[in-house]
């Protein structure tokens, strides 16, 4: 649905996979637990549902899919910084740092769905 020949296009896919990519070796770094083992499942989940649904707005019919698609894009990137908060680190400041990192991404990811989404409607 939008014109993703631009780089702006390219650029928001790319960011969406390096944020699913980042999620992915945070995880693999966290202490394991039951609580964690079930956190970080839906946490890789979520994170790598981001980018899919922002490829699958892409590729919308209609506006009304685009808009569809990007909604649940911005809902995985909500759900991923829930389940990024839930991780316990277990005081690991490094890993503490780097999910605060994740954390600030998918929320700046939420933000940039919100903005396509308002100019869309």
């Amino acid at each position: 649905m939008t014109e993703t020949s631009d780089a702006a296009g390219y650029d928001l896919e790319d960011r969406t996979f390096r944020f699913a990519r980042a999620v992915r070796a945070f995880v693999r770094r966290v202490p394991r637990s039951l609580q964690n083992t079930e956190d970080v499942r839906q946490l890789v989940r979520a994170s790598g549902s981001v980018g899919a649904n922002y490829i699958e707005a892409n590729e919308a019919l209609s506006k009304k899919d685009f808009v569809h698609r990007l909604r649940i894009a911005r809902k995985e990137a909500k759900e991923s910084r829930y389940w990024l908060r839930l991780v316990d680190t277990r005081d690991d400041v490094s890993l503490s740092d780097e999910r605060d990192g994740l954390v600030r991404e998918g929320q700046e990811l939420l933000l940039i769905f919100s903005a396509i989404i308002r100019n869309a409607s």
